[in-house]
């Protein structure tokens, strides 16, 4: 591994310091204690998370690294993202005391590489590029095979523990977080435009590739569990489009922790690509090979983007359900109506309030609608801020955001008691 130097490993241990002393605060405890009751649907104050994702390069850009070696910038980025957790956002994020060292797993792939056509400006969108052009190039793919580098993982563990090991919980943890993006999967190499257009005029095709997908996975989701690589999740660990794993559902009472199986984990899956197809064209050609995938996990999570108003029926099929989420794009009374207190409500309010002028009345009254909507048709809420690219340089958008969102979540729980 890339060496690091004495400096950057002084800076390194005082931020992990900095971390600990934050994750020792009695609110983590508090949050972690919330989560858990929310995730198992016990009455429960609705929920907030922040996901930045392409904001952060607004919010911790380059420039706000000290470390020069790539060796140690990733880690002062993982260390300083916790520290700002802490100092803008009032959401409901669990701030850890652990440094997580996950085991080296990899696969051969799929047979097939993806290409797409390059955007022409920083941060524009690309084109697809199809690989994928009949059904004769289905032959070309290949069901993966899975292996553990255990010398890698080794490595990657004596780094972190001669680094942090006396300051953070050093843990060593194997495949912990498993989503299936079957659609995402086939149409970066099929085309978006070309999958659609199967769904009418081959439709033979695209069920031969779904099934070959979830084959293969299935083959996969095997042989980490011949390798003993699964890990439990019942955690902070990151969940469907947007929520952690913190239950006292997961592990179930046989549980053995030598040999965690997918029965002892949260599964998800999303297909967002299908966001304008019907319910019935989304069933067949997605949900029905989705279901299979995650029929093996104990709780399970569905959807990210798409609109799921009108699919929701055959959404609730899905064996362990508990989170779905709730695009900007739904209909919220209908969508509350459908889900009530039996699942998740996990609502991705519009990222767009964060660019153009920031209107606190406008975001306050947005969020207050939804939440006088879903709490009286009892569902269990999160409300869950990401996909925002951009806050136009203006970081101090998400602190706003945030606290408007704790005065009405804090609102509306005096209507719970």
């Amino acid at each position: 591994m890339e060496k690091i130097s004495t400096a950057e490993r002084d800076l390194l241990r005082e931020l992990a310091r900095r971390v600990a002393g934050i994750a020792a605060k009695p609110v983590m405890e508090e949050r972690r204690g919330l989560w858990r009751r929310h995730n198992a649907l016990r009455p429960c104050r609705p929920m907030i998370l922040i996901f930045p994702e392409g904001g952060w390069g607004e919010l911790l850009p380059d420039s706000a690294l000290e470390c020069e070696s790539e060796a140690a910038r990733w880690p002062e980025r993982a260390l300083r993202t916790r520290i700002y957790y802490d100092e803008h956002f009032d959401d409901d994020t669990v701030i850890t005391g652990d440094w997580v060292i996950h085991k080296a797993v990899g696969s051969t792939g799929w047979g097939l590489a993806a290409k797409q056509h390059e955007a022409t400006e920083d941060r524009g969108a690309w084109r697809f590029n199809p690989v994928i052009t009949g059904p004769e190039d289905l032959k070309k793919l290949r069901m993966p095979d899975v292996a553990h580098d255990e010398k890698k993982t080794e490595e990657r563990l004596a780094f972190a523990q001669e680094l942090f090991g006396d300051i953070l919980d050093v843990r060593l943890k194997g495949v912990d977080h498993i989503s299936y993006h079957l659609m995402a999967q086939y149409t970066k190499l099929r085309g978006l435009t070309e999958t659609m257009l199967d769904m009418y005029e081959n439709p033979g095709m695209l069920h031969d590739a779904m099934a070959f997908l979830t084959e293969g996975h299935e083959r996969v989701l095997a042989q980490y569990v011949e390798l003993n690589v699964l890990d439990v999740n019942n955690d902070n660990t990151y969940h469907s489009s947007g929520g952690n794993g913190w239950t006292d559902e997961l592990p179930p009472p046989d549980f053995d922790p030598g040999r965690v199986r997918p029965c002892d984990m949260w599964g998800a899956a999303e297909a967002q690509e299908l966001a304008q197809v019907g319910p019935e064209q989304h069933e067949e050609f997605s949900l029905a090979y989705e279901r299979r995938l995650l029929a093996p996990f104990g709780l399970t999570g569905y959807g990210c983007c798409e609109d799921l108003t009108r699919k929701l029926d055959y959404v609730k099929r899905i064996p362990g359900i508990r989170r779905i989420s709730m695009s900007p794009w739904i209909d919220i009374p209908a969508c509350a109506e459908q889900l009530g207190p039996d699942y998740i409500f996990s609502w991705k309010p519009h990222p767009g309030h964060l660019v153009g002028e920031f209107d606190d009345d406008k975001v306050r009254g947005y969020i207050r609608d939804c939440l006088e909507v879903t709490l009286k048709a009892g569902c269990v809420v999160e409300m869950v801020l990401k996909d925002t690219h951009t806050c136009e340089h203006h970081p101090e958008r998400f602190d706003r955001w945030t606290r408007i969102a704790r005065e009405e979540v804090e609102r509306a729980a005096g209507t719970l008691v």
